[in-house]
């Protein structure tokens, strides 16, 4: 959790902070991603609402758990980590099915998609090796 928890927090603190923003509309048009005022890709961005806020909530509450000694805390933690990915994943299957490429918007995506494999394959190996309860 030490090596996690900068993560957790960078990203599901991030997550509300970008919906935050996203409902204020604070983001400048230049910043924004390809069409951003279209309805149909506004309705594909808020999509992702649920599923974010849903990775925030699991995230956080992890490190709520761990601080407080409850081994569930690899549940939630698992649990943020497989949706981050998922998050990213289908951000960046998008923009490649329409061919946009905007390196802003891709490298937060694939940062997304990325980080969580390395500790995906911690809790899965530490699984294997029976220290679930550790």
């Amino acid at each position: 959790m030490r090596r996690l928890k900068p993560f957790f927090l960078m990203t599901d603190i991030g997550f509300i902070v970008y919906w935050i923003v996203t409902y204020f509309h604070i983001i400048p048009t230049s910043w924004a991603f390809k069409d951003y005022d279209n309805p149909i890709i506004v309705a594909w961005n808020w999509s992702f609402f649920p599923l974010d806020i849903i990775i925030s909530l699991t995230g956080l509450y992890s490190l709520y758990l761990y601080r407080k000694q409850h081994a569930t805390w690899r549940g939630f933690a698992l649990i943020s980590l497989v949706l981050t990915f998922c998050s990213g994943l289908q951000a960046i299957a998008f923009w490649s099915f329409i061919k946009d490429f905007d390196i802003t918007w891709w490298v937060f995506n694939l940062y997304l998609m990325i980080y969580p494999l390395f500790f995906i394959r911690l809790f899965i190996s530490r699984v294997k090796q029976g220290a679930v309860h550790n």
